[in-house]
């Protein structure tokens, strides 16, 4: 099968031909990859960035955000059978472990990560996982118009759903960032609550688009844009801020857009937050770190997504034209999510 595959980091990866995957165990499933989802995480595994944490042999496939058919299953698969349409929780769990028990699937002691931990990803024509990670879709549903939501939409959905507690009427949440996670948080925030949404990029594409999904407000990201959310907010900040980018200064501004007794949620990452203790201790603020999400997270995503109040968009290419997709979101000429479709 064809497979996309990283051989050295800092080096753009290759499609190239490897074995199909096979059954090892009885909760195996094998699944016939129908969309792959292209993350900025994908390129910051290509820079090295998760090599000492998740320790990958090279090469191997990458790919976390899965979507497709189910091909094969072990023997003791119950949940899901052959031609089922599948999306993929990114990583699969062992549900006997503290934290499965509590319901905390990112904390899963025996959990792997494929496409990121030394194990293979569904940028490829087939992937191996397990019957925990399924999720059935509507048959009729498109991979390929989903798979992003195994990760880009989950981690936006998870956050957004930890806050709503924070989050009564009359209350603002900043979106930083309305590209592939912030577009998915918008329409999340708008779904679950009924707070005003203020959303700042720098891409007056993307804040149209954020306009058309939710927004109540948009701001340009100028140079001026913490000034102006105070000036929208009365000078009081805002209840949330959710941060999708977190990277080039972008996490600091969003600690500053955050209001007295309010909430960082950052869920981008390649930054450095640097925050006075005295800010934090005066201004009685939290700062809460967000990675993926549940499987229940993505159990209801998705029944948001398939009712139409969640709508991803996408580019597609074709597998062959994985380094493109690459380059092409690494340039920010991708608004919504790059998809690959073998």
């Amino acid at each position: 099968m064809r497979a996309v595959r990283l051989h050295d980091y800092h080096k753009q990866p290759v499609v190239e031909d490897v074995p199909e995957p096979k059954l090892t165990g009885p909760l195996d499933v094998i699944v016939k990859i129908g969309g792959a989802g292209v993350c900025r995480t994908d390129l910051h595994i290509i820079e090295g960035q998760w090599a000492q944490m998740m320790g990958p042999r090279l090469p191997y496939t990458i790919g976390h955000e899965n979507a497709g058919w189910v091909e094969a299953v072990g023997d003791g698969v119950t949940q899901v059978k052959v031609g089922d349409t599948v999306i993929l929780h990114p990583q699969p769990s062992c549900g006997a472990c503290p934290a499965c028990r509590r319901g905390r699937d990112m904390g899963c002691s025996n959990a792997f990560f494929p496409g990121v931990s030394d194990h293979d990803g569904g940028m490829a024509e087939y992937l191996l996982t397990t019957e925990r990670a399924c999720v059935r879709l509507n048959p009729e549903t498109d991979p390929a118009e989903v798979a992003a939501l195994a990760d880009a939409g989950i981690s936006a959905y998870h956050a957004v759903r930890r806050a709503v507690p924070l989050l009564r009427p009359g209350s603002v949440a900043v979106v930083q960032g309305a590209g592939g996670l912030g577009h998915i948080g918008i329409q999340a925030l708008t779904a679950l609550t009924s707070a005003r949404i203020i959303v700042v990029d720098r891409s007056r594409e993307a804040l149209d688009l954020a306009t058309r999904i939710g927004a109540d407000e948009t701001v340009v990201s100028d140079g001026d844009h913490v000034a102006a959310v105070a000036d929208l907010t009365e000078g009081q900040g805002a209840d949330v801020v959710f941060d999708f980018v977190a990277e080039q200064g972008a996490e600091n501004d969003a600690w500053a857009m955050t209001g007295a007794d309010g909430s960082l949620f950052v869920v981008g990452y390649g930054g450095e937050l640097r925050i006075p203790t005295a800010d934090l201790v005066s201004g009685r603020k939290s700062v809460v770190g967000n990675m993926v999400g549940s499987y229940t997270d993505l159990v209801e995503l998705m029944a948001l997504a398939q009712s139409g109040k969640i709508i991803l968009r996408t580019r597609r290419y074709a597998l062959e034209d994985a380094v493109e997709a690459f380059e092409d979101l690494a340039a920010g000429r991708i608004r919504g999510r790059a998809i690959l479709v073998p």
